[in-house]
């Protein structure tokens, strides 16, 4: 489908929700379509009808329909580097955090190698480890955009890491790494390469923007959720695992024990094969249920990651164009902290007001006209999502004039 198709008919129970309401904070709490409604409703039926036997059918329906879903999107599977079965479920993407750190060295602090970019599950932890002495932490700066990817390649080759950590799209910025393989790449370079554990957080490029992961899926852990663009919410997240890596995490639930079963015994604790060595312990289903009717949704649509990023740039474009029209207004363009045209960029823009106060102060006049965006920091994030139109965008500038 093409970039102009419009989508509104798929979000009508959000949007008439709220119809004076412009949402362009799809980054940050992306509106569901209207089939994970009756995904809801199909998830408490089937409890109702099945009670406890409810758990063969997540397990044996859901969970590979979501996984081939993922897959799709992600090229896993591809020339037999690795299949669904690597995919692995959680509510949220903490869990996996800390049953990837659990799977670290002991006896001294782990090296980690990340930037000073990364979302706040991870930042917050990482540095409370360092607080009492359990992780040394090298942080490359995002920040200049254009050659953050070789300075962070060159620091993954000339140290030598535990962990190397790094996201797809920065939640702050909107910037895109737009070469996965070749940072992946470039860690092999380290000298203990075959010890570094790799993790791409994906959570703002699945589904936001084309991500093939079959050249790096037998090396690289991606996880991602359906809170963003995969469009289901909350309790939907996943983590590809490798194979080889990560065999028996030290956090782990119960979960993890299945198809594992018949090898316990013998004092050892015994994990899946597969990427289900990371699950957990019980969990809600509801967000697997809404999370396959999007991807079921998606491919009636035709629908992939390219031509989200593609709807989602355009009305990028338009808006910059309006804002560029409009000199001195509320927002400005010339405060883009990424411009689209000039860097990979995922699927909201960020601008520089230059001081918390600023960003704080124009979200809430935004927010008294029922305009719905989001600040971090001195930034102001801006977000488009399928249900966001031309006509969205033109709403938002005439209401941006008015302030």
């Amino acid at each position: 489908m093409t970039a102009s198709t419009g989508y509104k008919a798929h979000f009508r129970r959000f949007l008439d929700a709220a119809p004076q309401r412009l949402h362009f904070a799809a980054h940050s709490h992306h509106y569901w379509p209207d089939v994970t409604f009756e995904a809801q409703l199909d998830c408490w039926q089937d409890a109702a009808r099945l009670a406890d036997g409810k758990w063969a059918l997540v397990f044996d329906e859901v969970v590979p329909a979501v996984q081939r879903g993922i897959a799709r999107h992600l090229g896993l599977g591809v020339g037999g580097l690795d299949d669904a079965s690597s995919l692995a479920f959680a509510p949220n993407t903490h869990d996996f955090l800390r049953r990837l750190l659990s799977c670290l060295p002991v006896g001294r602090p782990p090296r980690i190698l990340t930037s000073d970019g990364e979302f706040h599950s991870f930042t917050r932890q990482a540095a409370r480890l360092e607080e009492e002495g359990l992780a040394a932490v090298t942080r490359v700066p995002v920040e200049p955009f254009e050659d953050f990817a070789a300075r962070f390649a060159a620091a993954a080759e000339a140290g030598a890491f535990d962990l190397v950590y790094l996201s797809q799209v920065f939640f702050n910025s909107g910037f895109a790494l737009d070469d996965l393989d070749s940072l992946v790449a470039a860690v092999g370079g380290a000298e203990t390469a075959a010890e570094t554990y790799v993790v791409i957080d994906g959570y703002h490029g699945f589904l936001a923007r084309p991500t093939d992961l079959s050249a790096i899926a037998g090396r690289a852990f991606y996880l991602a959720g359906g809170y963003k663009y995969a469009m289901a919410g909350e309790g939907a997240c996943f983590l590809h695992a490798p194979a080889g890596w990560g065999l028996r995490p030290r956090d782990t639930g119960w979960y993890a024990a299945f198809g594992a079963l018949e090898r316990s015994g013998g004092g050892v604790v015994a994990y899946a094969p597969d990427g289900r060595r990371f699950l957990g312990a019980t969990f809600d289903p509801a967000g697997l249920y809404r999370l396959r009717a999007v991807l079921d949704l998606l491919e009636r649509l035709g629908l992939d990651a390219a031509g989200i990023h593609a709807h989602a740039r355009a009305l990028q474009d338009r808006f910059l164009a309006g804002l560029r029209a409009r000199p001195g207004g509320a927002l400005r363009a010339e405060r883009l902290l990424v411009d689209p045209a000039r860097l990979a960029c995922g699927n909201f823009l960020t601008f520089d007001l230059g001081s918390e106060a600023a960003a704080g102060a124009l979200h809430g006049r935004l927010r008294a006209a029922d305009i719905v965006t989001d600040f971090r920091a001195a930034c102001l994030r801006v977000g488009f999502g399928l249900y966001n139109d031309a006509d969205d965008v033109d709403a938002l500038l005439q209401r941006l004039a008015a302030l």
